[in-house]
């Protein structure tokens, strides 16, 4: 047990140097193959930073604009801005009209200009959703976070995987089947339900956060998967970063 309960931690270790630009000690002879089990969690623990940072903000009096935009600058920076990155390469990749060379075009470190279009409209969406968000913010930040996440594992679970090599490669070996989707499902439905029993009357954004996180996390790894016949770790990225913005925006309907 004492050693199951050490190697969960290093797993999840492991998943935040990952995912994140946290600074961490060096922890020798980590593993990386189980990261992608981990993700929502540490969505949510992104998330939970977020939301954390936000209050204080609003402490300080800033405006909710200002607000807004301070979260999602330090929002990519805790990333390391990976994600935005896949869903940048993505987007460069799916406007070449040649299929075969989509994936050539998305290995490419420079930046088009589809890919940098693709990133504006992601900041401006997420900026403006927060800006029409008064209330709930860092809940709302929290769950974005973390079903993004559990967007990039079934996209891992459901579709395959494109190239035979690269860093998103080692996902596969950590999600097999629906199975290992539940646990961070029930994660999620677990984040929902202390929202509203902590206030009963989040009960509609609770079960708001349920349907859209999940239909979203579901459609968007599946329109990738339509358009370029599986996935990489890039489209893993847009996966996250695309069903966070789409998340908020859905979400100001309940606010």
């Amino acid at each position: 047990m004492l050693y199951w309960c050490k190697q969960q931690l290093l797993d999840l270790v492991a998943t935040i140097i990952f995912y994140t630009a946290i600074p961490l000690p060096y922890i020798k002879s980590l593993e990386f193959g189980r990261v992608a089990c981990f993700a929502p969690l540490v969505g949510l623990m992104i998330g939970g930073i977020l939301g954390l940072l936000d209050t204080t903000f609003n402490y300080l009096n800033f405006s909710i604009l200002t607000r807004s935009a301070l979260v999602v600058i330090i929002w990519i920076f805790t990333t390391g801005g990976l994600h935005l990155d896949g869903a940048m390469d993505t987007a460069d990749g799916l406007a070449v009209t040649n299929p075969e060379r989509r994936l050539q075009v998305m290995a490419d470190s420079a930046t088009g200009a589809f890919g940098a279009m693709s990133a504006i409209a992601i900041v401006l969406l997420k900026i403006t959703a927060l800006t029409d968000m008064p209330e709930n913010r860092y809940l709302v930040l929290i769950a974005a976070c973390g079903w993004g996440r559990w967007g990039q594992q079934v996209a891992i679970c459901r579709y395959p995987y494109l190239k035979p090599t690269g860093k998103g490669a080692l996902h596969k070996q950590a999600i097999h089947s629906e199975k290992d989707l539940l646990p961070s499902l029930l994660l999620m439905l677990g984040l929902s339900g202390v929202i509203w029993f902590i206030n009963p009357q989040n009960l509609v954004l609770s079960v708001g956060m349920i349907l859209a996180g999940s239909a979203l996390a579901t459609l968007t790894g599946a329109w990738f998967n339509h358009k370029l016949g599986g996935h990489t770790g890039d489209t893993y990225g847009a996966v996250v970063e695309w069903t966070e913005a789409l998340f908020l925006c859905v979400l100001t309907s309940f606010n």
